[in-house]
């Protein structure tokens, strides 16, 4: 198993320590490798079949496609309808996703809850189901590796004594904070709020006292492009790491609004879902 490095970048003139997550493979890289990393270490025999939904630009949908094409597992992947730009010209992680074999279906969207709440009912022992965004209890085994290899590492940088990592369902931020007790984990609501993410992370383990959840200053709506987001991004690769369009952005907004302590940032990986979210972002640039 390959253990990510550490890298000090600055960003509006503070300094941070960076866990290269994003290093670790093109595809199966960042939280999505720590969520993955006991079906990574599971035989190819015992599954056939593994079954997820969500977005098609997710990029746990690429994370999964990328580990089944390598266990020779069959991957099923539900999504609400698509629309007919997406079925004509295919792009980003879903193009991706589908070069490594995904079998893609979508469901019309005034069926798609219940169709996804009904998944569980008839699958057989060889088939898995990971929920949207690889949210799992069996998470926390991958994010304990990844606290050990933190606890090791940060040794050498005794003055750091918080970690940030920005949130979807939660699940990295919760068990990393459950693993490392010892360490501030700070994260941010990148869907929905506090609340939301709070009943999130609840329905997988009780939050502890170390897991501090920033909210944003002002209201971000997922996936839609901000200037401040981009200017963010574009300071951070200058600085010599690109990092996601999707959730770091407001993890570091929210880290330059509301801290001033030495932070070592958890890079999340997601780079790949870039080249289609930079071209909603090309408008900033003409103006």
């Amino acid at each position: 198993m390959k253990i990510s490095p550490l890298s000090k970048i600055i960003l509006d003139e503070r300094e941070f320590l960076v866990k290269r997550d994003d290093l670790i493979d093109p595809y199966l890289a960042g939280n999505k490798y720590r969520k993955l990393y006991p079906l990574l270490q599971t035989s190819k025999e015992t599954f056939h079949t593994i079954i997820s939904y969500g977005g098609t630009q997710s990029n746990a949908m690429l994370a999964i496609a990328a580990m089944c094409k390598a266990k020779g597992w069959n991957f099923i992947y539900y999504t609400k309808e698509l629309s007919k730009r997406q079925k004509e010209y295919p792009s980003g992680n879903y193009a991706d996703a589908l070069q490594l074999g995904m079998q893609h279906h979508a469901i019309a969207n005034e069926l798609y809850r219940d169709f996804i709440a009904s998944l569980g009912i008839t699958i057989d022992e060889k088939t898995f189901i990971i929920d949207q965004g690889g949210a799992v209890t069996a998470a926390k085994i991958g994010l304990e590796v990844l606290a050990k290899e933190l606890r090791k590492q940060l040794q050498a940088y005794p003055d750091i004594k918080a970690l940030a990592t920005p949130s979807g369902t939660g699940t990295t931020a919760l068990f990393l904070a459950h693993a490392l007790p010892e360490y501030i984990v700070y994260t941010t609501p990148c869907i929905g709020n506090s609340v939301y993410l709070e009943e999130q992370m609840s329905a997988l383990a009780t939050i502890p006292s170390n897991l501090t959840i920033l909210e944003p200053k002002k209201k971000y709506h997922f996936a839609k492009p901000y200037r401040e987001f981009y200017t963010i991004y574009k300071k951070l690769l200058q600085s010599g790491v690109e990092f996601d369009l999707l959730y770091a952005p407001a993890m570091w907004q929210s880290l330059l609004e509301t801290t001033s302590e030495p932070i070592c940032y958890i890079h999340s990986g997601g780079v790949s879902g870039n080249s289609s979210m930079l071209q909603r972002y090309k408008k900033f640039d003409k103006e």
